[in-house]
């Protein structure tokens, strides 16, 4: 798909495959507002759950005179609440994911739209949040159908920009994020700084994480060979090296030890991790891979 504002980043039938899905979290989180999602909190809705005794200061109006006429003792109707989810994505637009064909950055804002687009027909609240080092741009909470053209429009105008600082960012969104719910981190984790602590912020507001790092296959393959200079597009860090058969091996090597220990530190904390590359078809990455972590039914 050509990488042009004028494109836009998912078809209509391809939307029309979307409306048959939903957004699970896998915890339960106290919402705003009532949306349309079964809480096992007790509320005030319209589906009976239970009784409990009445104690004073309780609403009158929600005793059970028929159940008092009978027993002579004063009980309390509760009702199933239902809830909206908050859905929060944050897209990773520092200028290494402006890389690859397409570009990691394209494929993550594709996957946003993806997610977004069924977070609001179901009517969640849907969260968009772009970082580097910083958080760069936001999209408030937004909800329903109608607001389907501000998520797109969001990701089609954003464009890659700055040095990348996951643990700064990820610390200015938890202090700023003031609700609990779905957390989806779309980025390629490669920060000099590593990544275990900058998911710690997160962990700790006790999000339902899921950390889908991208990488384009040029990254995953190189097919580099012979002297080069390599210049970081980030911090213009310039290393001058040889590229051999040992050298690719080993680069291999340290990625793949890189992808394990990612993996390891989310699984021990109850973080999704899932790993893509840019030419994984992102129609597969939400009716396949995200199904089977649970994220998507």
């Amino acid at each position: 798909m050509p990488e042009t504002q004028s494109q836009p980043l998912l078809d209509p039938q391809f939307l029309a495959r979307l409306e048959q899905l939903e957004l699970v979290s896998r915890k339960i989180f106290m919402g705003r507002m009532k949306g349309e999602r079964r809480s096992k909190r007790k509320g005030q809705s319209v589906e009976f759950a239970d009784y409990r005794n009445y104690v004073i200061g309780d609403d009158l109006r929600h005793l059970d005179w028929n159940l008092f006429a009978r027993l002579e003792r004063l009980f309390i109707r509760l009702f199933l609440e239902e809830e909206d989810l908050h859905v929060y994505i944050l897209i990773d637009n520092s200028l290494s994911m402006d890389f690859g064909k397409p570009t990691k950055l394209h494929f993550a804002k594709q996957v946003a739209a993806a997610l977004g687009f069924i977070g609001l027909v179901n009517l969640d609240r849907v969260v968009l949040e772009a970082f580097n080092d910083k958080l760069t741009q936001s999209l408030p909470a937004v909800r329903g159908r109608r607001s389907v053209w501000r998520l797109m429009d969001f990701l089609q105008k954003l464009e890659p920009a700055g040095p990348s600082d996951l643990k700064k960012a990820l610390r200015t969104f938890s202090l700023k994020c003031s609700g609990k719910g779905i957390v989806v981190l779309l980025s390629d984790f490669m920060d000099k700084r590593g990544c275990e602590d900058a998911l710690r912020y997160l962990i700790a507001r006790q999000m339902d994480i899921y950390a889908i790092q991208i990488l384009s296959q040029e990254e995953i393959e190189p097919e580099l060979v012979g002297d080069l200079q390599l210049t970081d597009i980030e911090d213009q860090d310039v290393a001058d090296v040889t590229v051999s058969g040992p050298l690719l091996k080993r680069y291999k090597q340290n990625l793949a030890a890189y992808r394990a220990s990612l993996y390891e530190f989310c699984a021990r904390r109850g973080v999704s991790y899932l790993f893509t590359s840019n030419q994984v078809p992102f129609e597969r990455l939400i009716f396949s891979f995200l199904r089977q972590r649970g994220l998507v039914k």
